[in-house]
């Protein structure tokens, strides 16, 4: 087949080009697929590029074991049609704080992305209580600029500092030393075939549905289905519709494979109690080592 392009949020340094280096590499190993990363500058364009067929996967991520889910993964995921989940990602982060700063009572500027940030606060709250924080499309978007200035400074990883050439004022950031982020890998559905993972186990199924507005217990009669069947969910979550106040779309995990006979009971019930019902796939998780 022809080189694969995997679309990640850029610039090169951010832990979602981490994410697909080590997915580059297990395709080139277990599959003997060659592919390039395509950085670009927003999560939503990086899984447009897929939707588009600018790029055949991209890797983003979905959810911080300390800030959550990232909503835009999961609107983008919901608004594009014909994508579908292929492998799940866990990669571990440790923040480090960047900067040509001397000590960090010079620092009075910090850049990031929105969850670097939220991931560090109770850091910059006890260390640099008094600095601006200025969010970031990622968190390697500023590191230019602190080159100019010795007054700002910016949270990403140490493999970032590394490339760009900068130094480290502080490591290990992280309000929580038992930091990760879980990435999907995603593709257009009709290329399954393609990029399928080896392992046949495909622990997870990801989907998220709408219910019929005002209709009470229209989402308990939808989550006692896999009750009912002892069919664990993972995850649930809602995300608002975007064209009513009040009304929720709901993003689920399902620990098993749709392809199962009893998930495929629970997906055709599921349907009875849904508006709209969009199935992502199911797929194995990885852990990355750090």
């Amino acid at each position: 087949m022809n080189l694969a392009m995997i679309a990640h949020l850029g610039p090169p340094g951010t832990y979602s080009e981490q994410a697909a280096f080590f997915y580059l590499n297990w395709l080139q190993k277990n599959q003997g697929i060659e592919a390039n990363l395509s950085p670009y500058a927003t999560i939503a364009q990086s899984l447009q590029a897929v939707a588009t067929g600018a790029s055949q996967l991209a890797v983003v991520p979905v959810e911080n074991s300390i800030e959550g889910s990232v909503s835009m993964t999961l609107d983008q995921l919901w608004q594009l049609e014909s994508l579908k989940i292929q492998l799940a990602l866990i990669l571990p982060i440790s923040h480090t704080l960047i900067s040509c700063a001397t000590s960090l009572e010079s620092v009075q500027t910090v850049y990031s992305h929105p969850q670097a940030l939220a991931q560090c606060q109770g850091w910059l709250a006890q260390c640099l209580p008094n600095v601006n924080l200025i969010p970031t499309n990622s968190t390697t978007d500023a590191l230019e600029r602190i080159k100019q200035d010795i007054t700002t400074a910016t949270i990403s990883s140490s493999r970032a500092a590394q490339l760009y050439n900068l130094p480290i004022l502080a490591s290990g950031i992280n309000d929580y030393a038992d930091n990760s982020t879980r990435f999907w890998v995603v593709s257009k559905a009709q290329s399954d075939a393609d990029y399928q993972t080896f392992s046949t186990k495909k622990s997870h199924t990801s989907l998220a549905f709408s219910v019929p507005a005002n209709r009470p217990g229209a989402l308990v009669k939808a989550l006692q289905i896999f009750a009912q069947l002892d069919i664990n969910l993972s995850r649930i979550e809602s995300r608002p519709t975007k064209r009513s106040l009040g009304e929720y779309l709901f993003f689920i995990d399902i620990e098993a494979n749709a392809d199962i006979a009893l998930m495929q009971v629970a997906l055709a019930e599921l349907r009875n109690y849904t508006e709209i019902l969009k199935i992502f796939g199911s797929y194995d998780v990885l852990a990355i080592s750090p």
